[in-house]
Order: C-alpha cells, then sequence, then structure tokens
C-alpha cells in the first residue's frame, strides 16, 4: 500500500513485494536538492550466532502509515527537506533483501544526514511494525533496541542499546501511535 502527499512518500510492501529504490530516489530527486542521503536496513544471516533465515514483519498497516506520517512531519520540523520516501516491507524478508529503504532530500547535506537517522530512528521506536527473526533452530519476536531505549527514558521496565542515543527534541518525545507491547520468547505480554 503506498501512500504519498506532495512531498512524502510512504509504503508499506505486502506479500514479498520488494523496495522499489529507484522509485524512492526518483521520488527525492530534484534540481534544487544538493544532497540525498538512504538508510537501507537489510536482512542479515546470523544474530548471536545464530543462523537467520528470514524475518518476517506484522504491521498495522493503517495506524503504521500514519505515524510514518507524522515522523516525517517532525523531521520537517527539525531540519529544512525537499523529500522523503519511506518504505517498509510486512510478510517474510529473506536473508539479503531489503526490509526497510528510507532517502531524504535537503538542500544542504547535514539536514539530509540527521533527519535520515532520526527517520530510522523514529520508525523503529514508534512506528507499530513487529519483526520476527526466524533462525535455523527456532524463531523469536524481536524488540527494537530504540523501543526499549525509550521505554528506559521514559521510566518503563526495558534494557538499554549499548550505541549512543540520538538527542531527540521535546516535541518527538511523544509517540504518534501509543505504546508498543513488549513480548517475551515465552509470549506474555508486560
Amino acid at each position: 500500500m503506498a501512500v504519498e502527499d506532495h512531498k512524502d512518500l510512504v509504503e508499506i510492501l505486502e506479500n514479498l513485494n520488494q523496495v522499489d529504490v529507484s522509485k524512492c530516489m526518483n521520488f527525492v530527486s530534484a534540481p534544487q536538492a544538493g544532497a540525498i542521503e538512504t538508510f537501507a536496513g537489510t536482512t542479515r544471516d546470523t544474530f548471536d550466532g545464530k543462523t537467520v533465515l528470514e524475518l518476517r514483519y506484522e504491521a498495522y498497516v493503517p495506524m503504521a502509515i500514519r505515524c510514518i506520517y507524522s515522523i516525517c512531519s517532525s523531521a520537517r520540523a527539525s531540519w529544512n527537506l525537499h523529500s522523503i520516501a519511506v518504505a517498509h516491507c510486512v510478510g517474510t524478508v529473506p536473508v539479503g533483501e531489503t526490509s526497510v529503504f528510507i532517502a531524504v532530500s535537503s538542500v544542504h547535506r547535514v539536514d539530509a544526514l540527521e533527519a535520515c537517522r532520526f527517520l530510522i530512528d523514529e520508525i523503529k521506536a514508534k512506528v507499530p511494525i513487529w519483526k520476527k527473526e526466524v533462525y535455523s533452530n527456532g524463531e523469536v519476536w524481536k524488540e527494537n533496541c530504540e523501543f526499549l531505549e525509550r521505554s528506559s527514558e521514559l521510566g518503563s521496565k526495558g534494557a538499554s542499546c549499548s550505541r549512543k542515543k540520538v538527542e531527540m527534541k521535546e516535541q518527538t518525545k511523544k509517540s504518534c501511535c501509543g505504546t508498543k507491547v513488549q513480548v517475551d520468547d515465552q509470549g506474555s505480554q508486560d
């Protein structure tokens, strides 16, 4: 499902549809854009010594689209951006395939660089898209580090990622979608 306004393109791709990187790049390209920054998240073949066969994503698509648009609006409020394209797959994503792609254009590189990082971190922290990692010897639902960090910042139970936190402006700390449910390996909910 693709939804587009004049400056933002948001796609949630279902049923093994692959991300069209060229479409995203063409959408954000413009003569006035001196910079295009991209991020591609791909399925890797191992995690913590386990062989990964595939990732499976589930989403509440209408809410995911609304949340991504809200995050795009927050990025626009913080940086001088020309266009934003976000594509995220749901369903099965095999090893080596792209599950999420972001392209951001701006007049100057600093805006595009910072906004692109903000977008992926916020999408992983707030958007109702859930990931299951399928291994050769089992499977597990995975929580995003960004979600855990945000939960810790808000005083909720949760671990913190080891990577440096990105400072967020006060208006971006609230979630457009509410709180995600934390699921442990046994399937109980917190």
